[in-house]
This record gives structure tokens, sequence and C-alpha cells, in this order.
């Protein structure tokens, strides 16, 4: 029997190198090896309790049936209400959309808006699923570098002569995966004016808005007279450490709505209703974890950088977000991918080649310190002597 041929697309379609380094390791366990994971961006606190027992009692009470494919009107309503006190605009309800996880929200965004031979600007080094999916529609991906020299901040002046009339979708993402980095309000509002000059509509991926250490948050939800060409994503997988539950929400100008609800029918139907009772405990309840949590991870955070600027061949910036850092390490004078597999098969610790995230990551490694104080300290124990190899 013939192999099975598969659609052409279908070879345009990337994955999330995270999960195959996680593979890798994972068998490198089963024979006997430890292994310090600092490859997978998932908090290692539980859920907070409160949101766990309610989703248990709506099991208890029967919400275990088919909901709208938008989401239950209780919880867009408490997203409405969240999104409008953390941004400071007015969002209405019928706005947001309900997804099994935020990454619907760009898969569906990308759907809706980009045909073959549209182009879209992203961030690159970025989320790969943003390129993947750009090149699975058959659209044209149109990376923009993030620099260290500007703290991995937009190349605006090239972002500017980037964007035409062929552009159907700008995407960007603050604070960021994987450097860590933050627009400031003058890169927002400048990635505004050129959206706003050009009609372009603008996709933030606000996943990591908690994970903020120093400065300011700036949405470019906020800029005035946007918000009729912005969609927002966010979720709950970073900040409430619900990774496994796969609840994530778009907010959309009201044109896009019914689109991306459509899209919603026609692949999941509807995010399960359990889940999103436990989201409306989620935002609606205390906060002190979500707290205690960013305050570890800024502790973790500086332990790793100050640990990894004392390796030879390693520079690495201090990020003002997210739960990544992402050191230079072309001093080691080999590739990304070469050292992150030394790293694995010689010291038992798992990171990601900075390549994984487009191009421009190449001479970087990113590491998760969604991790314990003692693993990150056994982490840089066990790297010293691979970089030190490299310098011989």
């Amino acid at each position: 029997m013939r192999p099975m041929k598969t659609a052409e697309r279908m070879g345009r379609l990337g994955t999330e190198s995270a999960f195959e380094v996680l593979a890798r390791a994972k068998a490198l366990e089963r024979q006997g090896k430890q292994i310090v994971h600092l490859e997978i961006g998932e908090p290692d606190f539980d859920t907070p309790a409160h949101i766990k027992e309610a989703a248990k009692r709506a099991l208890d009470a029967g919400a275990t049936h088919y909901g709208p494919s938008a989401g239950l009107p209780e919880l867009r309503e408490a997203i409405a209400r969240h999104v409008s006190a953390t941004r400071g605009v007015p969002v209405a309800p019928e706005q947001v959309v309900v997804t099994p996880g935020a990454k619907p929200i760009m898969f569906f965004t990308i759907m809706a808006l980009v045909g073959r031979g549209d182009e879209v600007i992203y961030p690159n080094p970025g989320f790969p699923i943003y390129e993947s999916v750009i090149n699975f529609v058959g659209g044209t991906p149109v990376p923009i570098p993030l620099r260290e020299s500007s703290e991995f901040g937009f190349d605006l002046e090239l972002f500017e002569t980037s964007v035409s009339s062929r552009t159907k979708l700008i995407i960007i993402n603050s604070p960021q995966n994987p450097t860590g980095g933050v627009l400031d309000r003058a890169q927002i509002e400048r990635i505004a004016a050129i959206a706003r000059r050009h009609q372009v509509p603008v996709l933030t991926d606000e996943i990591y808005r908690q994970f903020l250490y120093e400065g300011e948050f700036v949405s470019i939800l906020q800029v005035p007279d946007l918000h009729r060409q912005t969609i927002l994503l966010d979720g709950f997988s970073k900040s409430y450490a619900m990774t496994g539950w796969r609840l994530g929400y778009g907010v959309f100008p009201p044109e896009l709505v019914e689109h991306i609800t459509r899209l919603m029918v026609n692949s999941a139907s509807c995010t399960a209703s359990f889940v999103q009772l436990a989201g409306i405990a989620a935002l609606e309840g205390e906060q002190a974890a979500v707290g205690r949590m960013v305050a570890e991870f800024r502790r973790r955070r500086d332990i790793l950088v100050d640990g990894l600027n004392k390796l030879p061949g390693v520079q690495c910036l201090r990020p003002r977000g997210a739960f990544y850092v992402f050191p230079n390490i072309t001093g080691t004078g080999r590739s990304s991918a070469e050292v992150a597999d030394r790293l694995l098969n010689e010291a038992g610790v798992a990171a990601l080649s900075g390549a994984a995230f487009g191009a421009h990551g190449e001479g970087y490694l990113r590491f998760s310190y969604a991790n314990s104080e003692a693993n990150l300290r056994t982490a840089l124990e066990r790297m010293r002597p691979v970089f030190e190899s490299f310098a011989r």
C-alpha cells in the first residue's frame, strides 16, 4: 500500500520546537539521564486552588455540555470587564471570542484576514507559530528583526519601509517570547501611527502582560482611534498557571467577531463549559497567587542572568518581561543548534536554539526560568564545562 499523500499546504506548516526538544529530553530521561527542563514555557506553579474549586463546582452542577461557540455570556462579560480595567479602554462582551487556548486566536485571525500572497509583518525572533500559520494559508511572511542593541525592540525604520498595500496584518508581542523584550510607549505609538496611516489591522499578543518586572506595560489597544483595527490576544495559561486547561480569548473589532466565531463553529465547536466557569473565578477571584508567581520569576530571572553572564562566550541582557532569557552565545563560535544539542546531551540541560524562533535568532539560546531556584543553579553548574570546552 502506497503512503498516504498529504495536501501541499501541509509542507508549509511548521511546529513549535519547544515540544520537540521536550520529547527528546523525555526520551533521555527514560534512559535514566537527569534533565533540567529550561525549554518549555510553562509555569511550574500549580493552578490556584480557588480556580480548581470553581471547576469542580461547575462539573458537579452539570457544566459538561455544549456552550455558545463564541463563549459563555458570563465569561465574555467577565473578560470585557477585565480588559476594560487593565487596558483602560471600553470593551463590550460582544467583542470577545473564547477559544480552547490562545493559539486559535492567532490561527483564526490569520485565516480570516490573510489570503495567498498577502503579506504579514511579525517579529523575528518570535513565536514560531506566527510564521508557520502565515505560510500555511499561503501568505508571505515579512519578518522584522528584534535587535539586541535596542533590548530586542522592533527595527522601526525597517518596519516603516516594509508596510505596503500588500500588508494585511501586523503582529506584535509584548512582553515578548523568546527574548523577554518589552515595547515601550514610544515604540507602540510609532507602530500604531504606521498601522493607522496604512489602515492595516494589528494583532497584539499580550499573553505575558502580567510578567513585567520593570517599566510600564503599554497596550496598542490604548492608542486613540486604533481600537477599530486592533485584535487583542490573551489567555489564562501563563498568568494563572492553567496551561493544560486550554483557555484563551480574543477581543476583536465588531465586524470580525462573526467570522472568528464561524471558524470556532467549524473547528472546535466551543470551549469546555466547566473550564470557562473556572476562568471567571480566575479573573474575579483573589489575585495574590499571580503576584507571588511574578515576584518569584523576577528573582529567578536575576539568578539565571547573573549566572549566564559568568559563563565563557555568553552575554545575557536582563529582560524586562515574560519568563525567558535570550543570551547571546556568538562568543562560543558555534551555531545555536550545536550549543543547544550539546547542552542537552552532555550537560542534561534542555534549552532551545534561538534559530528555532526565526533566522534573526541565530547566535542566541532561549532558556525558560519557569523552574525552581535549585534547578536553575544546577543547570548553571552543569553548563559551565560545556561552555569552557568551546573556549579551548
